[in-house]
């Protein structure tokens, strides 16, 4: 740790000292690791930090764990450790004590509406006719911030768990990765809890379902499993691209959805792409998908992203200045889960150098992302990517030829080149073979409204997008 470092933390309290130092780490893991096994291994560990900073001891619940956490991700955190605290740190883990004292830092939360493969269930009555619901309670649709990029499917969610059963059944939500689905379809479910809190609600992931399935199967216990599923109000279910491949499952999750239907019982789906888009699904369950209203979430546009940034620091207890979110959000462009990732580097690094957030230290947060994205993301590498993916050839991008199968990948080139880099239209006009920058703006602007009016488009985009981010 450098000197000046040392020395602040030294000023404050060893209590206030030892925090920072577990909750930086904390939030550099909960970065790095996937949300699932964040939640599960490193939130629920307490830590006690010696005074001097060289010794951190961790408290897991229970031997099995405690050798888990030691195979898997003790070296990882002897790693982030030094890495903040500037020199080795020695690194114990112990079974919970009934008290293990006042010195103990838990893991903070993550961002309050993060989306999580595994979401934390709902604190559920265990008296009689208590029902599971694996809702995150926490993912609401107060705490989602609303744009044009997810005002239709919002708007259609909303309507869904205000009148369940009856218009957009089934409500079919597709996207690309991290930009608010399962948050959307948590909110559904909570708001109807909230209205009716009699109905039996159930959000499962797919890989759940088809788990679900095969228990049955080997258990044969087939009658369970149609009264868990048969018998709710509503189904909430992510990523049904999952069911691909799988028949058995596909088998089994027509008839779930004919049940529910048939009882006027709601279903919310969400997919990677649209139903029409999916792959090795059966035409049945397709035309099923595609019965009801199909609505897309795009990628945030600026101003909600710096929206989504205030809102989610405020939700955590810190207040962003409008121009370190107008300068996150136009470096971080892709989804909702990367911005959150990008406030928690901030917010660590902010708490941990106890430096107020500003553009300056909100560029030193975020120096490895920035310099990925730099790295990557260039108007030549966008146009190889269009090229290869249309068949034309990469000196189309810059010639004068303008039938439509090379006018076309050309625009959307432009629009990327927007989208993604940091080039003016000028720049990016003469990196298209001089061409003026009023044309790079009408490409642009016709790539952005068909994108909201042509499905095939959008997916087409969203791969793009993914390739070029890597």
């Amino acid at each position: 740790m450098h000197e000046g470092q040392q020395g602040r933390l030294a000023s404050s309290s060893s209590l206030e000292a030892g925090d920072s130092l577990w909750q930086a780490c904390v939030d550099q893991l909960a970065q790095d690791l996937p949300e699932q096994q964040f939640n599960t291994w490193i939130k629920p560990l307490t830590a006690q930090v010696s005074d001097d900073f060289s010794k951190v001891t961790l408290f897991v619940a229970n031997r099995f764990k405690l050798d888990w956490v030691r195979a898997q991700y003790a070296g990882r955190i002897a790693a982030v450790l030094e890495k903040l605290y500037g020199q080795p740190v020695q690194l114990e883990l112990a079974i919970t004590p009934r008290d293990i004292g006042a010195r103990t830092y838990s893991a903070p939360a993550v961002a309050a509406n993060a989306p999580a493969a595994e979401p934390v269930e709902a604190e559920e009555d265990p008296g009689a006719g208590a029902f599971k619901t694996r809702l995150n309670t926490a993912l609401t649709f107060d705490s989602l911030v609303e744009g044009t990029a997810n005002r239709m499917a919002r708007a259609a969610a909303m309507h869904v768990a205000g009148t369940p059963g009856q218009l957009y059944n089934p409500l079919f939500i597709y996207g690309g990765v991290g930009l608010g689905k399962t948050h959307l379809v948590h909110a559904v479910g909570n708001k109807l809890l909230a209205d009716r809190p009699n109905s039996k609600v159930l959000y499962i992931h797919a890989e759940q379902f088809v788990s679900d399935v095969v228990k049955a199967y080997q258990r044969k216990t087939f009658d369970e499993f149609k009264d868990k599923y048969h018998s709710l109000d509503l189904l909430l279910i992510d990523d049904v691209q999952f069911f691909a491949n799988k028949d058995r499952t596909q088998e089994e999750f027509f008839n779930a959805f004919e049940a529910l239907l048939a009882k006027k019982s709601h279903i919310v789906m969400t997919s990677d792409t649209y139903p029409k888009g999916l792959t090795d699904i059966h035409e049945r369950l397709v035309s099923r998908f595609d019965s009801g209203l199909t609505v897309a979430i795009e990628p945030p546009e600026l101003e909600m992203r710096v929206a989504i940034l205030i809102n989610k620091a405020r939700q955590e207890n810190s207040e962003m200045p409008e121009e370190v979110a107008f300068f996150v959000a136009k470096n971080v462009r892709s989804n909702v889960r990367e911005l959150e990732g990008a406030l928690r580097k901030i917010l660590a690094y902010s708490r941990f150098n106890q430096k107020e957030i500003s553009i300056q230290l909100a560029r030193e947060a975020l120096r490895d992302l920035l310099s990925i994205q730099n790295r990557q993301i260039s108007v030549e590498n966008i146009q190889k990517t269009v090229a290869d993916y249309y068949k034309i050839k990469v000196a189309d991008m810059y010639s004068k030829k303008r039938p439509a199968s090379i006018a076309r990948p050309r625009q959307i080139a432009m629009y990327l080149a927007k989208e993604l880099t940091q080039k003016s239209l000028p720049e990016i006009g003469e990196l298209f073979g001089g061409r003026d920058h009023t044309t790079v703006l009408h490409a642009v602007r016709k790539i952005s409204g068909e994108r909201q009016q042509l499905t095939e488009l959008n997916q087409q985009l969203h791969v793009l997008e993914q390739t070029l981010k890597g």
